[in-house]
């Protein structure tokens, strides 16, 4: 299998939800373990950015179907 073919069609919105699932990990981990005042708010928008990130999941996934014309009954 090529990467691109492993990427699919979508490779900007596989982008952002690679970029939402990791800036979110670290900002969520970093309201977790370090010592701050406001780490509630790290938290949350870790949270928020991880939630956010699985619109983007769905977006790809869903513009990755392929159905054939024959399904479609454009035959």
């Amino acid at each position: 299998m090529t990467f691109s073919r492993l990427i699919g069609r979508c490779a900007v919105i596989l982008l952002l939800a690679v970029l939402c699932d990791v800036v979110g990990l670290i900002i969520l981990l970093l309201g977790i373990f370090a010592p701050l005042s406001s780490w509630d708010f790290f938290v949350y928008l870790g949270a928020l950015l991880l939630a956010f990130s699985l619109v983007f999941w769905t977006f790809w996934y869903t513009f990755n179907i392929e159905v054939s014309f024959r399904e479609l009954g454009f035959n």
